[in-house]
């Protein structure tokens, strides 16, 4: 017996001298392979994976590659300025001395300039001078640390990427994909076992990109990671517990995000809305703002894409940004209420509180009361250069993205939407409301457009439609197309038959308008596509014993291998009972 031990520590001396990872049986373990990374997943669930978000970390990568080329031109923009603007104030130097010489008669002290003539300035010192770093990223909760391996394996450019998890599962397995994936891996990816949020508050700035995908709120991770990322850097926020952002437990929202849902068709945007306004808020408690790149609705969460920036004075403009919803609760007519406005005078600008109410007690279209929520994000959530810039590179490299199909669809269809009207209205609701049939999107859309207003589709939404018109203006529409297409006689107390009642305002046009189509549409570009296969959405947490009542999660075939699994392992230890018990029965 001795001799074997001996041998097993010398296996384990030489396995640590090697640094190789620890012994165990590959038949445990499934190889998932996921862009150019691939990680082994154990088959008891014991780390967390969803397949579904290949869709989310294609997403981040693309966002990460176009952070990096535009990182490189602000900053040779940068250097570019200050050098011009250095050899200026030489030039200009350089002028006065050659013309405004001291006289003779006014002699100056021995060693000290000439009192008419401007000192030299210093040579420019700062992050701006030399070299760019490259950025260093923080996965602040890697589980199998596949994204992490992702970036450093498809990004080119990162210097480092550190990978966190609180879970000694989870790092361990992050610890063996890293190995598994072999010395670029390895050279580029740390592995720590540590709090996240403890982590970020000691590393202050540290970091050029700050990753959160945690398993449900982000919202106890915002006020340490808007402190840990240096100006300018990019913050990539999930958040996956869509029932509460979308209204179903508003006093659960307000309380992790401090906002009010409305459960309006407009929600998944509002969600998005409400995310935004949480990070700015936790964002100004250290005199930093954040500038929205894109900020995205897919599968069953919401993801945004911010840049973190620190000014003082750039802060006080977050209240013009923000603003409280007024929904209707008879025929989901929305209105929006603006936090802030300014009054400028000369040069001087005032901050003000801003003016309301925006709507009266009742509503002016079907006369029910108003829900109010909020506060939400009303600035644009997308930048349309870095919308192009993605979608661009997305198209050059399709073959890197495994879901490539999926992201350039939804890139598409954001890079056509109107960035400056904030939700948007459904055209089955508006119809629902009046009892019709609702007019296809196409004639809704010359009808807005041939009335002077804009309009375009929405990313989350096939059905929903952003437009600058007013509310009245839509409901005008809708009453002309009723005239043209009759419905049944209502009860005169509900929203539609009120709505009805008005005689329209507007005559609306409903010819076919030039613009009715996007440029996505009339070239026939899928902007809406269906899940590649069954159960494709959200997955258990790690740790948790998969059992029959997951079948909706994961689907029949998966539940049935996994007990099948266990079934097989329970009866393993039975029989090798039976055989040490069968030679004592024997004698």
């Amino acid at each position: 017996m001795g001799s074997v031990e001996e041998t097993k520590t010398g296996e384990e001396e030489m396995q640590q001298i090697n640094k190789k990872p620890p012994p165990f049986d590959l038949n445990d373990y499934t190889i998932i392979k996921e862009g150019e990374a691939e990680i082994l997943m154990h088959k008891k669930n014991e780390v967390f994976y969803n397949k579904a978000q290949v869709n989310n970390r294609d997403m981040s990568i693309a966002v990460l590659r176009t952070f990096i080329s535009k990182r490189k031109e602000e900053h040779e923009a940068l250097l570019s300025k200050r050098m011009n603007k250095a050899s200026k104030k030489e030039n200009h130097a350089s002028n006065g001395t050659s013309n405004g010489e001291c006289e003779a008669s006014q002699e100056t002290p021995k060693g000290e300039p000439c009192s008419n003539g401007a000192e030299p300035e210093k040579p420019v010192e700062g992050k701006g001078q030399g070299q760019l770093k490259p950025p260093r990223v923080l996965e602040a909760l890697s589980a199998s640390g596949l994204r992490a391996l992702r970036y450093a394996r498809e990004v080119e450019g990162i210097a480092q990427v550190v990978a966190l998890d609180n879970d000694k599962a989870s790092v361990e397995a992050c610890r063996r994909n890293i190995k598994f994936n072999g010395a670029v891996a390895g050279a580029k990816v740390e592995s720590n076992l540590a709090d996240a949020r403890v982590y970020m508050l000691t590393h202050p700035k540290e970091f050029d990109v700050v990753d959160l995908d945690p398993y449900g709120s982000p919202s106890v991770f915002l006020d340490s990671a808007v402190q840990s990322i240096a100006d300018g850097g990019l913050l990539m926020c999930t958040a996956t517990d869509m029932a509460v952002l979308c209204g179903s437990n508003g006093e659960v929202c307000y309380s992790k995000y401090g906002s009010y849902p409305l459960r309006g068709k407009y929600c998944h945007e509002m969600a998005l809305r409400i995310v935004l306004a949480c990070i700015e808020s936790h964002a100004n408690r250290y005199k930093r703002y954040i500038v929205p790149v894109l900020s995205v609705q897919m599968d069953f969460y919401v993801r945004v894409f911010v840049r973190v920036y620190t000014s003082a004075s750039a802060m006080k403009n977050t209240p013009l940004k923000l603003s409280y919803v007024y929904q209707c609760v008879g025929c989901d007519s929305f209105h929006l209420q603006p936090i802030g406005r300014t009054v400028s005078k000369n040069t001087s600008v005032r901050y003000l509180p801003g003016f309301g109410p925006v709507v009266p007690q009742e509503c002016s279209d079907c006369g029910k009361k108003y829900n109010m929520g909020g506060p939400i994000w009303s600035d644009p959530i997308h930048d349309q250069d870095w919308v192009a810039s993605i979608l661009a590179d997305v198209k050059a490299t399709k073959h890197r993205y495994p879901a490539f199909n999926r992201i350039s669809a939804v890139l598409t269809t954001i890079s056509e939407e109107l960035p400056d009207v904030p939700l948007f209205v459904s055209l089955h609701n508006l119809g629902g409301t009046l009892k019709c049939t609702s007019p296809s999107a196409v004639i809704f859309r010359s009808a807005v457009i041939n009335a002077g207003y804009r309009i375009s589709g929405t990313h989350v939404n096939p059905l929903g439609l952003k437009t600058d018109a007013p509310m009245d203006v839509i409901w005008d529409i809708m009453r002309c197309w009723v005239k043209n297409h009759p419905v049944k006689e209502q009860s005169p107390d509900q929203s539609g038959s009120v709505i009805l009642a008005k005689e329209p305002v507007l005559q609306a046009n409903f010819a076919r308008a030039v613009a009715s189509l996007s440029k996505a549409q009339a070239k026939k570009v899928a902007r809406f596509l269906p899940n590649p296969e069954r159960h494709w959405g959200p997955k258990l947490r790690a740790g948790r014993t998969i059992t029959s009542k997951h079948v909706s999660l994961l689907g029949a075939e998966a539940v049935k291998e996994v007990l099948n699994g266990h079934e097989q392992e329970t009866e393993e230890p039975q029989v090798k009972r039976q055989k040490t018990e069968d030679p004592a029965s024997i004698s």
